[in-house]
């Protein structure tokens, strides 16, 4: 398993539909946990993984040459509504 650093300064969507809204979430979780714990901790962690989800793109996903894209998918969920569908006559 090779961390590639130049391959981490690609922003290419890295990340699937499922997977952004496990991490939105989770750090949202995580950032209402730290209002109640105050630890920064907390919400270090939740705001990088809102960041990270908002993004659709992980810096440790595109050095590890990882995605959760479906091949057949698109990485926007909205940009398939109705361009993709063939017209009924």
């Amino acid at each position: 398993m090779n961390f590639d650093v130049k391959r981490m300064a690609k922003f290419e969507h890295n990340i699937g539909v499922p997977e952004k809204k496990y991490r939105m979430m989770g750090g949202a979780a995580l950032v209402l946990a730290s209002l109640f714990t105050a630890k920064i901790l907390l919400i270090l962690v939740g705001m990088i993984l809102i960041a990270t989800a908002y993004s659709g793109w992980c810096p440790v996903y595109s050095g590890l040459n990882k995605s959760t894209l479906t091949p057949d998918g698109p990485a926007n969920p909205e940009s398939s509504t109705e361009e993709s569908e063939t017209p009924k006559e």
